[in-house]
């Protein structure tokens, strides 16, 4: 059946399951189109998405308590490089989207500095 002209629907699952104070232990998804049969685990999820009729963002930010400074610091990093490649995409805007990610390569530089000083 094609519901208002829509041919296909892709469906996207997550499962958070929490400790006794409601803090993610184990974080896992599931899509329709994904090459991978069954649920996939991962530590972190950000999820954004865009209400038009509000004109405003809404999300949705996770993370397991076993993942790492350092992973959260490369995750960050690796949203940023693929939020200018969305962007570049959605508006054509090159430029901007070259300064997001020359953002991204130094806050991510930043980041790797501190990591070496509180190392020491």
């Amino acid at each position: 059946m094609v519901e208002n002209n829509i041919e296909r629907k892709s469906t996207i699952n997550v499962a958070i399951s929490l400790d006794e104070k409601l803090i993610p232990e184990k974080i896992e998804w599931d899509a329709t189109d994904s090459s991978v049969d069954g649920w996939k685990e991962c530590k972190a999820i950000m999820l954004s998405m865009w209400d038009h009729k509000a004109s405003s963002g809404l999300s949705i930010e996770l993370w397991t308590k076993e993942m790492t400074v350092e992973e959260m610091n490369l995750f960050f990093f690796q949203t940023l490089m693929t939020m200018s490649d969305t962007f570049e995409r959605a508006t054509m805007n090159k430029e901007s989207a070259n300064d997001l990610k020359d953002f991204a390569k130094s806050f991510f530089e930043k980041i790797k500095a501190k990591e070496k000083k509180t190392a020491l």
